[in-house]
Parts: structure tokens; sequence; C-alpha cells
């Protein structure tokens, strides 16, 4: 059975982001982890005919967005056997080394991930590793693979009975994994992988698995674990997911929880230091249609939270429709294509914010040369405001955490010298005014 992990959380201190980076992290040599962000692609909901080349013709869009890499949801075809739905979940693999017909063949797949190259996106595709449909090809020519109940049927997987679980005792099924790990590098010539429910696969095998595979070519490895519970982890993969935090974000806002309980889990994160990076997003494909749209979620602190993911250290997820907004939750085992209306209304919010990460040295992700500072101000049960800096680079962020408009100061010493707002423009010295404004849902993004 899977190993249960104890949590383990580093200690906790004022937040600064300086901590020595870990030697044994398997670093890129190129540098484009530590300014990028993700874009989370459900391609069956993505068009009418939800394939390959139909999202081609997106790309131009979002790269003008500022989208810098793109995360296919899995595009491995689908068991039918116990399915969901009329459809089927995409994390059911009937092969891991064939393509979804829904979506275009293999060929189809290849000429998207140039074209993406060309117009300068990295690509990665969804991993899952832990579990098959029923009807994997494996189920029959190496049933040996899989974890088996006493009565000698097939281990379903924890609240999901349309799936079941692989034996990674088993060094045969290890080699089969990466060996199809393998293929999709070596054959689309992908830039690395998401890792599905990672932490229900144990951390030797990913230890095992990625240096493997990178023989073929340095790739991106983001976990779907919280680092915070799972910390082992961290030192395989380049970054994972803040779940603790998109938890009590919430209980935050529908609780009404303190502001101090959001600051304290913070420090907890930063404690884990530079090794590895956090994704930070307000919804996902998940979160979308089990638990509702970030509006449902968050309501009127929805967009100071997609700031605070831009902007705090690590690296910002963002899914399909969220440029809209989409306020609609998306069937999952079903077609239910993104309303598209043409109408963009938050694609300049999101340009605004990748482009300043992409080229600020202040928000670089995992870099122990940034550092974050949370700051002292007149209001801290209603504002978050912090500042990341990088020599003489910084970026001072400030959000309004209430559900009312707030007026304060920022008295501290970590906020000093004159700012420009990347938003809206006017420039604030600190030497002369120190007095902010926040409507309700309000924020302000300014660098140095």
């Amino acid at each position: 059975m899977k190993r249960l992990i104890l949590l383990a959380i580093l200690g906790i201190g004022v937040i600064s982001c300086t901590t020595q980076k870990n030697t044994k992290q398997m670093d890129l040599p190129s540098e484009w982890k530590h300014t990028t962000n993700i874009y989370e692609v459900n391609l069956r909901q993505y068009t009418q005919e939800g394939t390959f080349r139909a999202f081609e013709k997106e790309m131009p869009r979002l790269k003008e967005m500022g989208v810098k890499t793109l995360w296919f949801m899995p595009i491995t075809p689908i068991s039918q056997k116990v399915k969901k739905g009329t459809m089927g979940s995409q994390y059911a693999a009937h092969d891991y080394v064939s393509i979804n017909p829904e979506f275009g063949t293999l060929e189809d797949f290849k000429h998207l991930v140039n074209e993406a190259h060309k117009m300068g996106f990295k690509v990665i595709i969804d991993w899952v590793a832990n579990h098959t449909g029923w009807d994997h090809v494996w189920t029959v020519s190496h049933p040996e693979y899989y974890l088996h109940d006493e009565d000698g049927k097939f281990h379903i997987a924890s609240g999901m009975d349309d799936i079941i679980e692989l034996d990674y005792s088993n060094p045969d099924l290890r080699k089969a994994m990466i060996d199809a790990m393998k293929f999709w590098v070596r054959e689309t010539n992908i830039d690395g992988f998401r890792c599905d429910l990672a932490s229900w696969v144990e951390v030797d095998f990913w230890e095992q698995a990625r240096p493997e595979i990178e023989k073929i070519k340095p790739l991106f490895f983001i976990g779907e674990f919280d680092e915070l519970e799972n910390p082992e982890y961290g030192k395989v993969f380049d970054a994972s997911y803040s779940w603790t935090w998109m938890h009590k974000t919430e209980d935050y806002y529908k609780k009404n929880l303190p502001l101090s309980e959001l600051k304290d889990l913070l420090q907890k994160y930063t404690a884990i230091g530079d090794q590895s990076m956090r994704a930070w997003f307000t919804t996902n494909h998940d979160e979308n249609t089990w638990n509702g749209t970030e509006y449902e979620k968050y309501g009127v602190i929805a967009k100071p939270l997609a700031v605070f993911s831009a902007t705090w250290d690590g690296i910002p997820l963002m899914y399909s429709g969220q440029e809209l907004p989409n306020m609609k939750r998306l069937e999952f085992f079903e077609k239910d294509v993104i309303d598209w209306n043409g109408n963009y209304q938050m694609a300049d919010f999101y340009k605004t914010l990748f482009n300043l990460k992409a080229n600020n040295p202040a928000l670089r992700g995992g870099d122990a040369a940034a550092s974050t500072h949370l700051l002292k101000t007149s209001a801290d049960d209603k504002v978050l405001a912090f500042v990341r800096k990088n020599g003489k680079d910084e970026v001072l962020t400030v959000l309004n955490f209430s559900k009312e408009a707030v007026s304060f100061t920022i008295d501290d010493e970590n906020a000093a010298g004159i700012f420009k707002n990347v938003f809206s423009g006017p420039v604030k010295d600190f030497a002369q005014d120190k007095s902010f404004y926040l409507p309700v849902g309000g924020y302000a993004v300014m660098e140095k």
C-alpha cells in the first residue's frame, strides 16, 4: 500500500526568501522556469471541435496575453470500461503511448508542439502515473503491474471507482512507466510533465524516473502535491501545488477567518526555501467542476488572489477561460464548451501580470537572490502587502482581502523609494506619501 507521509513543516520566521539552494535539486540549465507561468488547457472544452488543430488557432491570442507554458490535460486514450458519463475521464488511461482520438492524431500533437515552440511556448503534458482505467492494455498484458485486493481483484483508487492503482513495488512496472514517459519526450519533444497525484506514487519512483528520462533532454516537472504535507517530494520536482493555501483562502473568505492565519501559512510555505517552487492558483479543472468557479469560492477577493498568484514567490497557474472570465462550472465527463464570447475582459489584467513576472527580476520564482517581505500596514486585519526584491529591482503588491473599502498607510522600512503602478500608471514616493485607498476587490502592483 502507499506510504503515509507525515506532515513536516520546516519552521516559522520572518519571511525572507534567501534560503540557500538545495544542491541536490536537479536544476534546469535554462532559466525559463524562474520566470514562467502555466496555462492549463482543457482541450475537450476549449473548442467545439475539441482538437489539437482547433486549439492551435488560439495560440496567437495566448501568446499576446503573455502565456509562457501550455499544460495539456491528459492526451492519452480514455478507458471505456466503468467510464464516467458519456465521454469518460481523461485521467482514466487506456494506453500510455497513444493519442486520444477525440483530440486528433499523434501527428497533430507533434505539429502543435512544433508550432508552440516556434511561438516561444513551452509545452508540458499531464502524466497520470498512479492509476489507469479498467481496460488499460496492461490489465491484459501485465496484470502483475497492478495492486490487487485480497480477493485478487484490481484495487480501486480511493474515492474513484473508474480507476485502478498500479504497484510500484514491481520493478518491471517502473521501467514500463519510465519508457512510456520517454516516448512522449522523444517522439513529440515536450518540455516536461505535470504529474497527477504525484504523492500517491512512492517518491523513490520519481527519484528514479526523472534522471533517466532527462537523459533525452532537460525537463520541467511540476507535481500535484503540497510540499507542506510531502516535503521529500520537493527534492525531485521543480514546483508543487499550494493546496493548503487554496483551501485556507476559501475558508478565510467564507468563514471570516482572521487574515493573520493566511500570513502565518505564508510563513510556513516560505520556510520550505528555494529548492523548489509553489504554483499558486484560484481555480483548475478539479476546482472549477466540483467546487465552483473562483468567483463562487472567493467572491470579491478573487482578483486580489489572482494578483497574489502572479506576484508572490513561485509560479502563477491559470485555467482555461479565466481570461473571460468563465463564470460557469464545466462538466467533466461530458462535452461542455467554454462560452467564448470574444470579449476577453481579463486578458489585459493577466497580460500585465505575466509580463511583469517574466521581465522583472524581483519576481523570479525559486531564486535565492529574490527576497520576499511582508509589510506592516495600519490595516493588517484587512490588507496583505508585500515587497519582493532582487538587487535594485523591487515589486510592491497591496491587496484588499476584506469585504469593504479600506484606507490605510504602509510604514515599513522595506517600503521605501519611488514606485510606479503597473496597472494605472501613478507614481508613489514613500518619502512623501505612505497612504493608500483600495475599493472592495482592490489591488495595486508597483515596480521601482
